[in-house]
């Protein structure tokens, strides 16, 4: 293996992990997540339990299923949805931790922060 092929591979697991968290950057991408983490659900569940349409669900639902984060389980004519990777908690799990150890300085970062007011 040479150099090149490190930076190579490098590269490839950087964008695989820009993907991942791009995957999990969306609010309601990342409530479906935290809700799946509790147990499968259907997408009438998600749109009681999100208060958002039922196409907002299905897209996002979608998405995270394109990504590999979630799998459905057929039955009868629904669809029950669930995580399909425990690591995901454990991601989850970590990002709440790191979130508690910073404190706000994500939320403040003014290149991050979802404040959607203007800045001075």
């Amino acid at each position: 293996m040479t150099i090149n092929d490190v930076g190579c591979h490098a590269r490839e697991s950087v964008d695989s992990a820009v993907a991942l968290f791009h995957s999990l950057s969306d609010g309601t991408r990342l409530a479906i997540v935290r809700r799946l983490a509790g147990g499968e659900a259907r997408v009438a569940d998600l749109v009681g339990a999100l208060d958002l349409a039922q196409s907002t669900i299905s897209a996002h639902v979608a998405c995270l299923r394109d990504c590999g984060l979630v799998q459905g389980r057929p039955e009868g004519r629904q669809v029950f949805y669930s995580l399909t990777r425990p690591e995901l908690l454990d991601l989850l799990a970590a990002a709440e931790t790191l979130l508690a150890a910073t404190g706000n300085a994500v939320a403040l970062c003014p290149n991050y922060s979802t404040d959607t007011g203007e800045k001075s």
